[in-house]
């Protein structure tokens, strides 16, 4: 197994790490266990737990943030507030290592992203493979570990945990603070168009603990992406890439224009008209016959998908009412 603990070695100095979390109990523990010899340059971010979370940093020999609990929390800016921090006391680093305090990091991943740093000058962010500690225990742990599988090369955006270079995380000014989720992405937006790139490499990366066990963690994970989506497309939808507009006018039609039309046709029409939602099986059928119809998960996961399409956009209109009169979204969080 690439993971275990005290496990983290890499002979590339300049390297910190953030880290940001809230309750995540053994989690954390297991967390702080693989930095290894990384944590003396490390910075545990805590966000108002009342669990033993600072406690079982400053024992790792982590250097622990307190977020302000004076403003809303958000990932964003925590990450911001432990980069800060970093940076305060350890004015070389070349690199920081970002990951979220329900992760592990794999054994050898920092010093082969560092190493690809080196290679590559142009590269502002490199991220491996994020992967679920527990995919079999629940469809909803599996189908996580699957959105993780992303092939690797240059690629638009990452997740929450990645390696960047001090220089273009400063130049950018670090995360935007207010977004409540999708700031990764926000972020690596703004940096290619600066001119750097953002790649993904074929490594191990970090194991995630998504602990979704239940069908409405499921449903708040997607409202929160449909949030996301809503937010930072419409934040960057003058740039060329227009970041996720795809998603919101998918989410719009599978989960709104659709049902709209077929409830229209039924009562206006002719009863008959409920037929129409034969295109929904259709579509399931079509994405799991694309992905392999011998396999019986690639249905499954098919089914999600099109079912996800509702919360997605019940977080757009929940952006679009907040933005229209004038309220802030709090944390939309699922665990």
């Amino acid at each position: 197994m690439p993971y275990s603990t005290n496990q983290t070695q890499t002979r590339h100095s300049g390297i910190g790490v953030v880290i940001i979390g809230r309750n995540e109990g053994a989690r954390l523990v297991a967390c702080l266990a693989s930095l290894g010899e990384l944590a003396p340059t490390s910075a545990y971010v805590d966000s108002g737990s009342t669990d033993n979370s600072t406690a079982n940093a400053n024992g790792a020999g982590v250097q622990v943030v307190n977020l302000d609990m004076s403003a809303p929390f958000t990932a964003a800016r925590a990450r911001n507030a432990g980069y800060k921090a970093l940076q305060q006391k350890f004015p070389a680093l070349q690199y920081v290592q970002f990951v979220d305090g329900d992760c592990e990091l794999a054994s050898g991943w920092v010093e082969s992203a560092a190493n690809f740093l080196d290679a590559n000058p142009k590269v502002a962010i490199v991220a491996g493979r994020r992967r679920e500690r527990f995919p079999q225990a629940t469809i909803y742990n599996a189908m996580t570990d699957r959105e993780w599988s992303v092939p690797a090369g240059e690629k638009e955006e990452c997740g929450g945990d990645f390696l960047i270079r001090t220089e273009a995380f400063s130049a950018a000014n670090g995360f935007n603070p207010a977004l409540i989720a999708g700031e990764e992405p926000e972020l690596c937006v703004r940096l290619r168009a600066a001119g750097w790139q953002v790649h993904r490499i074929d490594h191990e990366m970090t194991r995630h603990d998504a602990a979704m066990t239940r069908f409405g963690q499921w449903w708040k994970r997607n409202v929160r992406a449909g949030h996301a989506f809503a937010e930072v497309s419409r934040m960057h939808r003058d740039t060329p890439t227009g970041i996720w507009r795809r998603n919101v006018r998918g989410a719009v039609l599978w989960a709104g224009i659709i049902p709209a039309i077929v409830l229209a046709i039924t009562l206006l029409v002719h009863p008959a008209g409920l037929l129409l939602l034969g295109v929904y099986p259709a579509q399931i059928a079509r994405m799991a016959m694309r992905a392999g119809a011998s396999r019986p998960e690639n249905w499954q996961h098919s089914a999600f998908l099109v079912l996800g399409k509702f919360p997605e956009l019940q977080g757009i209109l929940q952006y679009e009412w907040n933005r229209l009169t004038g309220k802030r979204q709090r944390l939309i969080e699922y665990k």
